[in-house]
């Protein structure tokens, strides 16, 4: 998962904003230059000077929390303290300041300005700012109030973002497809090989793996670093449960009304169309005659429609979706962004009652019939005041929470009382088992923040409160048990397993290359496959777009590259493959050419799209590449000390 992360991560600019319910629909500038929520950070110091330009440290730490809160969301519990720094956020988040700010500063060298129109029209498009599709002046004002922004904040924010989306325009300005490219890309997608391949598991070689008690504590003393048993801490804490204050509170109708605007984007109803379809099938890649035929078949089945013959009929007898056919075509209501793109604006554009011409689409050929139209709105209160109520009543029980759980904190933070905030509270004291960094907190569950700060503390030193989805935790550590390396008798079952590992991958690798030495010697891979005591598989035909997957192998990006360079049939790849815990020697068997005469018009539409796409990605990441290499940037000790923990 990992992997294809980075791998989605290469792009420069990746617009990752995750914002809770309002905050979602304010924009994306504030992930660098908003000024949002106020925990943490010391918005006088500086964490970069770009070019001679300071970033304050809490600009960093709001796009490190943004891209955190993101992840955190998209992963919930498997989102650890090790996944985050597998991911490298605080280096992302680093440089996402850096290319916005190196954005910003070209952007006024070259002289391009936000006219004060620009500025007002943009602001003035953000849903959130509307009421009934119109600005509001009063719901601007809300909005911001409600995010702690003032309006000359919010701006300046707007105006600056505005400002680097026009250089970023500006550099794609010159990027342009040629037809060349166009039959390349097609030529290159369409291109079909097949290999033939011998794979070693190394679980079939443990059995020859010999564990020699002197060769395993040897291999241990080389390795023992690897099994070194972490810190670990036990805590004492307070738990400030929202549930606890639910009674407390006493909700107006004014604030309801307040709350329900609030959150009126839980509220929205999407544009939404009712259609029927008859699908008459085709594959994307058909013989051009195999296509004819069918169009000429849907175009009579479309002039039957057309001449009032019974829609629902019609579909029953002739489409090819065997999912809807027998409902007559009905697809019931959809909202836009669920179906193909080209079925999707053909429905959205056509009134309850139209019948569409016919539509293409990678599936074949459909005819549409539009019988319902929901316009975008929202849900009125009196509709959803039940929700309304308990989300609120939810949020004002937990702000309860935290300002008890922070009473009790700054009553008792000198002392260190854990027992005597407990007691004033009318709460009990727990205790933790002891748990590493990396691991979830023993009656707790998996909290990052506390695990962050947990390892920070002295023992009987007060941690400021931690606002988790269930509650608000006040905590002490208990104990420390510091970090250490054990002995081979404390770990042996670790140890002698992954020694096993070890030594049958060496052994399956070695196997590999032996039979790799004897394709190259001139035998053929059945020879070396019975040689080796496996067998031939085949992959099947498979094209580039495939991107590093291979059938029945896996996925390996230098196999991948490496099989659709080699030209001659019968030849063998260059190198044994280690993929997805097993090494692969394979020979190229089958190289089928695209068929150009498949690249029609609508084909070509789409390559131009992702062709010029890519190339305007590319000029932008080679734009920032030359901006970092020209430009002086300097991380104070404040961002490095952030960096390195």
């Amino acid at each position: 998962m990992l992997d294809l992360i980075r791998r989605k991560q290469k792009s420069t600019i990746v617009k990752l904003v995750f914002w809770v319910i309002i905050a979602a629909f304010v924009g994306t500038i504030f992930l660098v230059w908003g000024r949002g929520d106020d925990r943490g950070g010391d918005s006088s110091a500086t964490a970069l000077r770009i070019n001679g330009d300071k970033i304050p440290l809490d600009t960093y730490q709001r796009a490190y929390s943004n891209l955190y809160t993101l992840y955190q969301s998209l992963y919930r519990e498997q989102f650890t303290p090790e996944m985050e720094r597998q991911l490298g956020l605080k280096q992302m988040a680093l440089e996402r300041v850096v290319d916005q700010t190196l954005l910003a500063q070209q952007a006024r060298e070259s002289g391009i300005k936000v006219s004060k129109e620009e500025l007002v029209e943009s602001i003035a498009q953000i849903p959130s700012f509307q009421e009934n599709g119109v600005f509001s002046r009063n719901r601007y004002l809300e909005v911001l109030q409600y995010q702690r922004i003032s309006p000359d904040e919010f701006e300046a924010a707007q105006r600056r973002q505005l400002l680097i989306d026009k250089m970023i325009e500006r550099i794609k300005q010159g990027v342009s497809v040629s037809e060349e490219e166009i039959a390349d890309e097609f030529r290159r997608r369409r291109e079909e090989i097949n290999l033939d391949f011998i794979s070693f598991v190394p679980a079939r070689f443990e059995n020859k793996v010999q564990v020699e008690e002197a060769e395993l504590a040897a291999w241990f003393e080389q390795n023992r670093e690897d099994f070194r048993i972490p810190a670990t801490v036990a805590l004492k804490y307070v738990e400030f449960n929202p549930e606890n204050y639910r009674d407390e509170v006493v909700l107006s109708e004014e604030e309801l009304d307040r709350h329900y605007r609030r959150t009126l984007g839980q509220f929205e109803i999407p544009e939404q169309v009712e259609a029927s379809h008859i699908l008459i099938r085709v594959e994307e890649d058909a013989e051009q005659e195999k296509v004819n035929k069918r169009r000429e078949l849907a175009e009579k089945v479309l002039q039957q429609v057309r001449t009032g013959e019974d829609f629902a009929d019609l579909a029953r007898r002739y489409s090819d979706d065997d999912a809807t056919a027998r409902e007559g075509g009905s697809l019931g209501y959809f909202p836009r962004g669920t179906m193909t793109q080209n079925f999707e604006r053909a429905a959205f554009d056509l009134k309850p009652g139209e019948i569409s011409d016919l539509v293409r689409t990678s599936h074949g050929f459909h005819i549409v019939k539009v019988t319902g139209h929901i316009e975008a709105g929202f849900k009125p209160l009196d509709e959803v005041i039940d929700t309304v109520r308990k989300s609120l009543r939810e949020e004002k029980a937990k702000q309860l929470a935290i300002e008890k759980a922070m009473d009790a904190y700054n009553l008792n933070r000198k002392d260190g009382d854990i027992e005597g905030a407990a007691q004033e509270s009318g709460l009990n004291v727990e205790e933790t088992d002891f748990f590493a960094r990396d691991e979830s907190i023993p009656g707790i569950g998996r909290i990052p923040e506390i695990n962050q700060v947990a390892f920070s503390l002295k023992p009987g030193e007060l941690a400021k409160p931690v606002v988790a989805s269930d509650g608000v935790y006040l905590f002490t550590v208990k104990e420390v048990r510091p970090s250490r390396l054990p002995e081979l008798s404390e770990v042996r079952e670790k140890v002698e397993a992954r020694y096993r590992r070890e030594k049958s991958c060496e052994l399956a690798e070695e196997t590999a290359k032996k039979a790799m030495q004897a394709l190259q010697n001139g035998k053929s891979l059945a020879q070396a496959a019975q040689s080796s005591g496996v067998e031939v598989e085949e992959t099947g035909t498979f094209s580039r777009t495939y991107e590093t997957f291979i059938p029945r192998v896996g996925n390996s990006e230098p196999m991948s590259k490496d099989a659709f360079t080699v030209e001659k049939l019968g030849s063998v790849l260059p190198q044994v493959y280690e993929v997805e815990g097993k090494f692969v020697v394979a020979v190229l068997k089958q190289r089928s050419a695209a068929d150009m005469a498949a690249l029609d018009e609508e084909t070509k539409k789409e390559l131009r799209t992702a062709l010029q796409s890519q190339k305007e990605q590319q000029a932008l990441e080679e734009e920032l590449a030359a901006l970092r290499e020209e430009a002086t940037i300097e991380i104070t000790p404040a961002l490095s000390n952030l960096l390195e923990r």
